[in-house]
């Protein structure tokens, strides 16, 4: 298993590392408690040995879990890296309470990576009006956190704001090669290793939407390596990158883990060849965008209701990876019945606003139209 010694850790972190949020699940949607396990055992017998789990995963059944599985590990052969909720927090009580009820859960003394959860700018401002960062500071001086970091999800400039606070011991992003411009991006990236500050990856192949491709596509990466699985050259790009501390997958069953694994042990960075074609990749899955629709929001607010940008941005995507599960949650949960395209009473108003001159109402019927097929179209 490949390691990495980053920063100011002075450890050595397998680059694989276990995310804790996507455990098989039985019908009644709780955790596959004995299938979870046989899966990190195995991962853990192979060298894992960061284990990535957070607060709010499975309903709150992850932590909980992970810990009764990891009680059964000598306590200093992996490294246990859980978050802060800070929606649920609004003062330092509320900061201790959930970290003891955490390290209750977890059935340790310590959190070797605590991460304030998913950051965004007004979550950050709300955080440094309370002195959470130096609460937790406390702790870590304490022994109760060995490293200290955030998790984020907004735009680059709420990353530099949030990385140039103190001297983080890491953070962790959402990279992968459709997304490097995408919240921090590969900006956010190279600010951090400017700054020595090591980056765990989340979403290395974007929820599963950069695991399986249509034929077109599956050709490219089979002519490079016919026994490598899609999932393998997203993981590989990340991975490539030096600043990168330990690279996390969500994996949902065993075959993933056996397939990770082989991609993490003995580890081969990308090569040149491998680049272009993973260029040639986002080119192609990119010309499949339906229309130009920037997300500017000059259209709205509709007087229908409807997330005009909401639905365009569901059905460039379910295009670009042609599959409808991308975009299901999304689709049917986010945006929902009352936001959705067939809503539209075809007023005009949003296409007198829209400075892309699109033509908003057409477009609008032909989202409807695909997204209720709710196909395959691999």
């Amino acid at each position: 298993m490949e390691k990495r010694n980053l920063g100011k850790l002075g450890i050595d972190v397998s680059l694989l590392g276990f995310g804790c949020m996507r455990f098989p699940t039985t019908k009644e949607g709780k955790i596959d408690e004995a299938e979870a396990e046989k899966m990190l055992d195995y991962a853990i017998s192979k060298g894992v040995n960061y284990i990535d789990t957070a607060y709010p995963y499975h309903n709150g059944e992850s932590e909980p879990f992970v810990g009764k599985v990891l009680k059964k590990y000598p306590r200093d052969s992996f490294y246990l890296a859980t978050k802060l909720p800070v929606w649920a927090v609004n003062t330092l009580e509320d900061v201790d309470r959930i970290f003891e009820e955490q390290l209750e859960r977890l059935q340790t003394d310590h959190v070797d990576f605590y991460l304030m959860h998913a950051m965004n700018r007004g979550s950050w401002e709300k955080m440094v009006s309370i002195g959470c960062v130096e609460h937790l500071e406390k702790k870590k001086a304490a022994g109760q956190i060995k490293y200290l970091g955030f998790s984020f999800h907004d735009g680059y400039e709420a990353f530099e704001e949030i990385l140039n606070y103190r001297d983080w011991d890491f953070a962790q992003i959402q990279l992968n090669y459709m997304d490097t411009e995408e919240q921090a991006g590969m900006k956010g990236y190279e600010l951090a290793a400017e700054k020595n500050i090591p980056l765990v990856i989340m979403e290395p192949v974007k929820g599963g939407s950069l695991a399986a491709f249509a034929d077109d596509i599956m050709d490219k990466y089979h002519a490079l390596d016919p026994e490598a699985s899609a999932a393998s050259f997203a993981l590989r790009f990340v991975g490539t990158l030096p600043n990168i501390l330990t690279v996390l997958s969500g994996m949902s069953t065993m075959e993933q883990v056996e397939d990770n694994l082989r991609t993490f042990t003995d580890f081969k960075p990308l090569s040149d060849k491998e680049q272009e074609v993973i260029r040639d990749v986002v080119a192609l899955l990119r010309s499949r965008v339906q229309n130009g629709c920037t997300g500017c929001r000059y259209c709205m607010p509709c007087p229908a209701g409807v997330n005009i940008p909401g639905c365009f941005g569901a059905w460039n995507t379910y295009h670009m990876y042609q599959n409808y599960n991308v975009v299901r949650w999304k689709w049917e949960q986010e945006i929902g019945e009352t936001q959705q395209a067939k809503n539209c009473i075809q007023c005009g108003k949003c296409e007198k606003a829209c400075p892309q001159h699109l033509s908003i109402r057409e477009d609008l019927k032909k989202a409807q139209a695909d997204l209720d097929k709710k196909e395959m179209i691999l």
